[in-house]
Parts: structure tokens; C-alpha cells; sequence
């Protein structure tokens, strides 16, 4: 609708101790000399008027109207547009060119690291146990197997040769039939996150004739070999639709299993470890549903556990006669396990086995043949538990250092009593247990190796916590060398991400010591909209407490400055996607305390993204964000955070945004119009660079060493903005 123009101020009314136009003290601005002039965006004002008030956008037009299609052929692209984002690509080149040499050195740094030809352990199923590998030089993983008890490995799938002649090639892996005959394996070749899945022969090798396009990667299997159940992306790019697939049949005579018809909610399906049930997982960020379909019928309509429940959130797992169930039901916020009888699962017959622990998350569980595992997050640190399934007795598996990361991989089996889980550190290779839940004997299998060496003893890893606002504590994660001066003069990368509940480990990250060896300070802030503290602290930084999440990056920042970590000048935040959204606001309201910002694929145009209902991720991300469409009081909350709605005339850092052309999570025109804005408006000289992958998505280059010249790339920005170059 358009009518009579009514100003909105989109920033709060409120003085706000977070909001600053206070002068910059980076130290960036010799760093970027002699650069040529940056491209001036044209401006093209669209207005858009909604609860009455009306906003004018005049970057609207880097939004192709065929962006649909463009993800499948990007040739198509507009031309303007395409000139546009060539202009800032070499504009960004110009800028960074004095970094090249750095580049290469960080590059080979981080390579270094690498084993190049790494094995994962095999993992035991049946006759076989399967694993990944990589040949030194190769970029795409190989799938191979073994017999059960070890011998001679048989290839299945190279990524390597697969990928040959294209400039993205990413595999969604290959999942193996119950007889060990055929697998299903899926590819994306443009980052678009639209998967062809394929079926190969695993005797011959060969791929049969069966070509199922724009999926979501993976299929699972029925028990008999004979077909299988994919998830379909919509024109929308949703998963919308699961269907059933017959072993040579053509795709349009594949079988609708399941069409979900509220764009808020999202498809997968997935299989038991028994294969007598196919799982069909609806969901949003704040609700859940869940149909199963018996094995024994797949032709029968999928029925119901629990029909959807604004808030009720649920996940299953099959324990022979009974499913557990992992809820937050009856006000379980930290979530608890109940279990309920295979043939009446529904939520009248859920009875309590693990109960709630305010406090204390319950992050995923498994159940075997006599146990029950579950992986749960108390104090911010993880730990798994392992319970008898006949005596109810039970016990934990955790470590020592005062900041770690545990993965649970659990085991392919059902009838075991072995699983497996992961252990680092910020300092710690990645290790690779498997344990004996009935003997409670750890197995140490492998432990990262790290080729060029990494001494443990000369890095430090500490748990802190930052004060905020309203008296909460803010967990942050700190790695650096035992003989980095700790007096303000060290520079640091502050990394945030915090949406969706997403905890970030504190895990052992080769790339980071690149960084840590040149005199940073590497830091993780655990701000809320993150579940580190438990799910309330996700629900404190989510909907109409969204802000808490920048002020608590922001209030880390002060901590480091005030301990004298670093300092203001000296720190780079750095954050992806939601993360970027997080880069974006806090580049508006505290600007003078950082010295540069990362942003990768920056989620920034927030408020036209969330009301824009034809965007992939708009519908089920309301239940994040909330819905400016038919609220007038979330159109309010979003205008005035939104980092694109909120570029001002102020001294900004130096800032660098990463985009890529096919994303469909975040759309190349938000990070494309956010630095049209910001250099608009800026004042000083600090250089606002976009860099755009035309190659690639959200996920970035697709290879593992051209995914290491990326993060090169980041780091020498790092570097550069903090003087130690």
C-alpha cells in the first residue's frame, strides 16, 4: 500500500550507552593508502509503506527480479548489477592488494596444518565399516570402505573426480542400502544448495540411470533397497515436499509422501538405526511435529506424535519398543526425556525417564539396545551421560579444562555398547574416543595431527565472563600465546554469532593459531541468542530481546579493553550470517570500539528481508525474529536495529563484507546494498570493501584449501586493520 509518508526514527528514543558516534581510534587509517575511488552506487528510491509509516529505500534495485532463477544460471544476472559488483570486487582488490604477499604466507601457514592425505576411523555397520579420506593436493573428500575388522579399502565416491571442470563442487555425502549394495550420493555444482542426488552401483562403481534434481541432499532408504525418500526445495528454495522414489522410475513419477503448507515450517526425513521407521521432521525455531512412517507399509499415510503446538518443541529416537522423546513440553525450558510405546507414541502416553534440570540443556540424545546417551551443556560446558536402560543407573563422561568442545557421533548400530564422541580445546587436537558404555573404558582412536607442529604448552586457553548490562555474565573464550604481552598493546579477532540457539564450541581451530602466533588475542563471545548458558539464555537474546545480543558483544569488547587483553583500536569483531547481522549493528551503535569488522555473508537487511514472505527463509524465521508483516510492534523493533536501516553519517571502522552470488540464505544484494549505504553516509577515510563470490554461496568455496584462501584472505584484513602488517 501506498499513501501519506510518516517519518520513523529508527533509533531508539532513549539515550542508549551503546549507541556512539565517539571518534575512531584505529590505527587502519595509514594502512589503506593511495587507494582509486570506491563505486557509487545509483540510487533508485522505491518507498515501502506499511503499519502507516513509510520507509525509501534506494538500494532496492540490487535485488534482481529473476535472483530465482539467476541461483541456477548465473549468467543471467543484470548487467548493472553484475558491472556494480565487479566494481567492488576490484575496488576490494585494490585495497588489499599490499596483503597478497601476506595471503600466500598465512595460506601456507594454515595448509601446513593440514594433514593433506588424513583417514577418518571407520565406522562399523554390518560387514562393513565406512570412512572419508583425502589425497594430499585433493579438495574434496573420498568415500571408501572397509571390511568390518579392518583390510584393504574399496573407493566408493571421489570427490576429486566428480568435481572435475567445475568452479563449485560440494558433496552431500553417500548413504549405503541395508544390504551394502547401492548408495545415494548428492552434489551441488553451483552453491545454490539445490542437490542432484545419484545412485551408485557399489560392486561396479557405476551410477544407475535414476537423476533426482533440486533436493536437499540426501535420501533415505527403505529396507528392501528398492527405493527411497528425499526432501524436494520448492521455487522457493524450501524444503516443502518429501517424496518417495522407486529404483528406475523418472522423477515426475516419484510419489508425494508429505507437502507441508505452512511456509513457516520447515522438512527433513530421516531413518532408524532398526530401518523400521522413516522420520518425517517438521519444524520452525520455536515448534515441532513429527509423522512416522512404518517400513512395513511405505505406501501408508505418515501419522502423527504430537500434532504442532506453538512452542512445543520435541525430537525422537527409537529404543526397540519404545521411542524417546526429547521435549520441552509442560514447561521443560533445559528440555527432558520421556519415552512412549513404538505403537502409541502420542503425547498421552509420553512418561518421564530423564527429568528437567533447570539449568542443565539436554542438547541431542541416542538410544541403543541397553543404553540410553545423551549429550547435555551445564555451567556452559559439555558432557555426555550414558544410562543403563535396565537399571536406570547412570553415569558422565566429561574433562577437565576450563574451556572444551565434546561431539557425541554415537555408532550405526543398534545392538552395541560401543559409541563415539570427539573431545578438543582451544589448545587441545581434536581426539577420537570410542567407549564402552557397559565397562566405561575410553579408547583413545586418533588424535589430530597437526604436520608443522603445535606445542600445547605455548598457548593459553581461559574462560572469562564480561559483565553486561543488567548484571548477567557473558562467557567468553580467549586464546593466545603464554608470551603475549597482556598489557593493552595486543591485537585481537573477537568473534560472535549468536541466533538460533547456536552454541559456539570452544574447540581446537588450526587456522587460529595464524593469528595467536602473530601476538592476537583469539576471542569467542558466548552472547545470548546462543544456548551456552541453557535455553533461556537463547530465548534472552531472540524476538523482542534481540538487542541483548549486540550489547553483549559490545559489553565483551569492554572487558577485553578494561583487563587489558587488548584494547579498542586494536580490536576486530568478526561474524557470519546471523553473526554479520550482529557486525552490522554493532558497527552503528559502538563504532569507536573496534578497529575493524568482518562480516561474512552478513544477514543486514533485515527488516526488508523479513518482510519479504518469497525469500527462502523469511516465513520459518518469524518465529525468530518475529513477523513485521502483521506486527506493527516487531516492524517497530526491527527499524530500529536493522544495521542497513540504521547507517548514519558517523565515523565508521574499516569494514569488510564477504557475499556470494547463489547464497540463499543470505541473499547477495543485503551485504551489496549495506556498503552501498555505509559509504554513503561515512564520514573519514575508512575503507568499506565488499568482496562477492560469483562462484559460490553462503557456505563459501567449496574445497577445503580454497575455503583456506578464504579464511587467508579474512586474516590479512585482520592483520592489516590492526597495525601488524
Amino acid at each position: 500500500m501506498r499513501g501519506r509518508a510518516l517519518s520513523i526514527s529508527v533509533v531508539p528514543a532513549a539515550p542508549d550507552p551503546y549507541r556512539s558516534t565517539g571518534p575512531i581510534r584505529s590505527t587502519a587509517l595509514s594502512a589503506f593508502k593511495s587507494l582509486p575511488a570506491a563505486p557509487i552506487a545509483t540510487k533508485k528510491p522505491v518507498q515501502d509503506t506499511r503499519h502507516g509509516i513509510t520507509r525509501t529505500d534506494d538500494y532496492a534495485w540490487f535485488r534482481a527480479d529473476n535472483w530465482q532463477a539467476m541461483f541456477k544460471d548465473t549468467s543471467i544476472l543484470d548487467p548493472e548489477i553484475r558491472a556494480h559488483l565487479e566494481a567492488e570486487n576490484a575496488y576490494m582488490e585494490a585495497a588489499m592488494e599490499d596483503t597478497k604477499g601476506l595471503q600466500k604466507m598465512l595460506f601456507s601457514e594454515m595448509r601446513g596444518r593440514i594433514k593433506e592425505d588424513d583417514s577418518s576411523v571407520p565406522v562399523k555397520d554390518g560387514p562393513f565399516a565406512y570412512g572419508t579420506s583425502y589425497v594430499t593436493g585433493g579438495e574434496q573428500p573420498r568415500y571408501f570402505r572397509t571390511p568390518r575388522d579392518g583390510g584393504e579399502q574399496t573407493l566408493l565416491l571421489d570427490g576429486d573426480k566428480e568435481a572435475e571442470g567445475k568452479g563449485y563442487f560440494r558433496l552431500s555425502g553417500i548413504d549405503h542400502s541395508t544390504d551394502h549394495t547401492l548408495g545415494i550420493w548428492g552434489y551441488d555444482d553451483k552453491g545454490s544448495e539445490y542437490f542432484t542426488l545419484r545412485v551408485r552401483d557399489l560392486a561396479t562403481f557405476q551410477d544407475r540411470d535414476d537423476l533426482v534434481e533440486n533436493t536437499g541432499g540426501g535420501g533415505v532408504w527403505a529396507p528392501d533397497g528398492k527405493s527411497f525418500f528425499y526432501t524436494l526445495q520448492d521455487e522457493n528454495h524450501r524444503p516443502s515436499k518429501i517424496f518417495h522414489h522407486i529404483l528406475g522410475e523418472q522423477q515426475s513419477q516419484d510419489r508425494l509422501v508429505y507437502e507441508e503448507k505452512d511456509p513457516g515450517f520447515f522438512l527433513s526425513v530421516g531413518g532408524s538405526l532398526l530401518d523400521d521407521v522413516i522420520y518425517i521432521d517438521i519444524h520452525d525455531h520455536e515448534t515441532s511435529e513429527y509423522r512416522l512412517l512404518s517400513t512395513k507399509d511405505l505406501f501408508a499415510e505418515p501419522a502423527i506424535v504430537a500434532p504442532r503446538q506453538t512452542g512445543l518443541e520435541y525430537s525422537m529416537t527409537e529404543g526397540g519398543d519404545v521411542f524417546y522423546i526429547l521435549t520441552n513440553a509442560d514447561g521443560a525450558k533445559d528440555f527432558k526425556i520421556m519415552e512412549a510405546p513404538v505403537n502409541a507414541p502420542g503425547r498421552e502416553n509420553w512418561k518421564e525417564v530423564v527429568p528437567h534440570r533447570p539449568g542443565t540443556l539436554i542438547l541431542n540424545h541416542l538410544a541403543f539396545a541397553r543404553h540410553l546417551v545423551w549429550l547435555e551443556r551445564h555451567e556452559g560446558l559439555p558432557r555426555i551421560i550414558v544410562r543403563d536402560r535396565k537399571s536406570g543407573e547412570q553415569h558422565e563422561i566429561a574433562f577437565a579444562e576450563e574451556a572444551y568442545s565434546l561431539g557425541l557421533s554415537g555408532a550405526a548400530e543398534y545392538d552395541t555398547d560401543v559409541i563415539r564422541f570427539t573431545y578438543s580445546s582451544m589448545t587441545t587436537p581434536s581426539q577420537l574416543f570410542d567407549y564402552d558404555m557397559a565397562t566405561r573404558k575410553r579408547t583413545l582412536l586418533k588424535t589430530q595431527e597437526v604436520p608443522s607442529g603445535h606445542v600445547i604448552d605455548d598457548y593459553v586457553t581461559r574462560r572469562v565472563f564480561a559483565p553486561a548490562w543488567d548484571g548477567e555474565r557473558v562467557p567468553v573464550t580467549l586464546l593466545y600465546r603464554k608470551d603475549t604481552p597482556l598489557d593493552g598493546t595486543a591485537p585481537c579477532l573477537l568473534y560472535g554469532y549468536g541466533a538460533y540457539g547456536i552454541s559456539i564450541p570452544a574447540g581446537f581451530n588450526t587456522n587460529c593459531l595464524s593469528l595467536a602466533d602473530r601476538g592476537f588475542v583469539y576471542a569467542i563471545a558466548h552472547i545470548r541468542g546462543g544456548k551456552e548458558k541453557g535455553y533461556a539464555w537463547y530465548e534472552d537474546g531472540k524476538m523482542e530481546k534481540k538487542t541483548n545480543t549486540f550489547k553483549d558483544f559490545i559489553a565483551a569488547a569492554d572487558f577485553l579493553n578494561q583487563e587489558r587483553f587488548t584494547s579498542y583500536a586494536k580490536i576486530v569483531a568478526e561474524g557470519g550470517s546471523a553473526g554479520g547481522m550482529l557486525m552490522g549493528a554493532i558497527a552503528n551503535m559502538a563504532p569507536e570500539k573496534f578497529g575493524g569488522i568482518i562480516a561474512a555473508v552478513p544477514f543486514v537487511d533485515v527488516l526488508n528481508t523479513m518482510l519479504d514472505d518469497t525469500l527462502p527463509l523469511t516465513p520459518p524465521e518469524w518465529a525468530e525474529w518475529g513477523n513485521p508483516i502483521e506486527s506493527a510492534d516487531f516492524y517497530r523493533l526491527m527499524a530500529s536495529y536493522s544495521p542497513y536501516d540504521n547507517v548514519e553519517a558517523k565515523a565508521y571502522p574499516p569494514i569488510l563484507a564477504l557475499s556470494g552470488l547463489t547464497d540463499p540464505r543470505v541473499t547477495y544484494w543485503e551485504p551489496t546494498k549495506w556498503v552501498a549505504k555505509l559509504r554513503e553516509k561515512a564520514t573519514g577515510n575508512q575503507p568499506i570493501l565488499l568482496r562477492t563470490n560469483t562462484g559460490a554461496g553462503h557456505g563459501g568455496a567449496s574445497g577445503r584449501f580454497q575455503r583456506l584462501e578464504e579464511i587467508a584472505f579474512e586474516y590479512a584484513f585482520a592483520i592489516k586493520v590492526a597495525g601488524k602488517m
